[in-house]
């Protein structure tokens, strides 16, 4: 079995966010240790991975051993569909979820009773990191069925001693709706869909900011500190970040503090991050790079070493000082747009077109060939109100700050308001045409 869970304190805090960071990295070693033996002895894979490189799990003395670990992707998990990275009997697995990828084919992972107690334990960290304490009414509309966020939410929000609403991603009218009647303290969701019931609240005839939302939650996809300050000022709250992947465990991995919203802290008694670079070594804290875990309690599908694709960077706690942050996730390397040799992600977009007056945080990137020659268009909404001109003005100053701070030359033009897709769930920004 894996190592105890942790324990709630009085103070709403749970016993390892009171950690030193070295008392956090004996018990981490501890933990490392005993998810490498507990991979290499019953998963194949895993023992065939460490025999290639040399490794075995008594070579794993100090944490900085991990580097001599081979990595995991999500092509490994494609590769042993369904079952084939599972480290325990599919009678001790409890429940499955699995999330789509671009071949088609599900990556599937499991959880044993004590991994779900584990998650539901986390999640209710993070609410409570969020500022919700219990007996608050949190809506959730993450999606439920084989996607984490909705049942992983959902768990830990009755783990915490709150009233769960689980209304689930869509139905814009009927979420603006129960909210407006149920009058839930706290919102699940991703950052884009709470943008859309901004949006329902309005077309309703009702001010977001009366209602009686006071924190969101929100995950599930790359935001930036430009959404962040939209939302609140939208919706009168305090939005914070809530990180998470499925082949991890799902939403809850970590989590910002409502006191600093200085980036999630990693619950680093249940997760190992590092940092790499390009030539897979691994880079300093502060260093900007591809995000990559090493899970320490899972019973039903650890993950060595796994390369999450996500950019960003790990920095010192503050809120919980022994617990590390992320910065806000920038994009991922396999999202990232190369044009005419300038990297481009689709946050940044996002970023000057949230501090541009008279635009929205409601576009698309179109990616096309004209000739040999890759070009990328933006379609963007004005703002309800906004004159023609004034929009055609705001657009040309979207396309010279992003020449500006970007370095690309793209095209761009204003559409129609309300004709742009509405996410349910994670936005689909980019349009590959090409």
């Amino acid at each position: 079995m894996s190592p105890t869970p942790h324990t709630l304190l009085e103070s709403g805090l749970h016993a390892e966010e009171r950690l030193t960071r070295p008392e956090l990295e004996r018990l981490q070693l501890q933990r490392l240790q005993w998810t490498v033996r507990h991979a290499y002895e019953n998963v194949p894979f895993y023992q065939r991975r460490f025999d290639d490189a040399g490794v075995r799990p008594e070579d794993i003395r100090e944490l900085r051993d991990l580097e001599r670990l081979p990595f995991t992707t999500k092509n490994d998990l494609r590769e042993h569909y369904p079952f084939g990275l599972f480290a325990v009997p599919r009678s001790e697995v409890r429940r499955v979820h699995a999330s789509s990828g671009t071949t088609g084919r599900l990556t599937v992972v499991g959880y044993t009773e004590t991994d779900l107690n584990n998650w539901a334990d986390l999640i209710a960290r993070s609410l409570y990191a969020s500022g919700v304490r219990p007996g608050w009414t949190v809506h959730n509309a993450y999606g439920y069925g084989l996607f984490t966020g909705g049942l992983g939410a959902h768990a830990g929000i009755e783990r915490l001693g709150c009233t769960v609403i689980p209304m689930s991603g869509g139905q814009t009218e009927k979420q603006v709706q129960l909210i407006n009647d149920f009058q839930p303290d706290a919102i699940m969701c991703t950052p884009s869909y709470l943008l859309t019931i901004a949006d329902g609240f309005e077309r309703a005839g009702l001010d977001p900011r009366a209602s009686s939302l006071k924190v969101a939650i929100c995950g599930a996809e790359p935001w930036t500190d430009a959404m962040r300050q939209e939302l609140e000022e939208r919706l009168d709250l305090k939005a914070v970040d809530i990180y998470g992947l499925s082949e991890i465990m799902g939403p809850g991995v970590g989590n910002e503090c409502v006191e600093t919203q200085d980036g999630p802290h990693i619950w680093e008694d249940h997760f190992l991050p590092e940092i790499i670079d390009e030539d897979l070594r691994q880079v300093a804290d502060g260093a900007t790079g591809e995000l990559v875990f090493t899970t320490l309690t899972k019973e039903a599908i650890p993950m060595i070493r796994y390369r999450t694709r996500d950019l960003t960077s790990l920095h010192p706690g503050t809120a919980r000082p022994a617990h590390r942050r992320i910065a806000k996730i920038t994009g991922r390397n396999d999202d990232m747009i190369i044009l005419r040799g300038v990297n481009i992600f689709p946050t940044q977009i996002e970023e000057i077109a949230c501090g541009i007056s008279g635009l929205t945080s409601h576009f698309i990137l179109e990616l096309s060939k004209r000739g040999t020659m890759d070009h990328l268009h933006v379609k963007i909404e004005p703002s309800g109100g906004v004159s023609q001109g004034d929009a055609e003005i705001a657009l040309a100053l979207l396309q010279k700050r992003i020449k500006d701070r970007v370095g690309a030359s793209l095209g761009a033009e204003l559409v129609v308001p309300g004709s742009l897709p509405r996410s349910e769930g994670k936005l689909k920004r980019l349009y590959d045409l090409r």
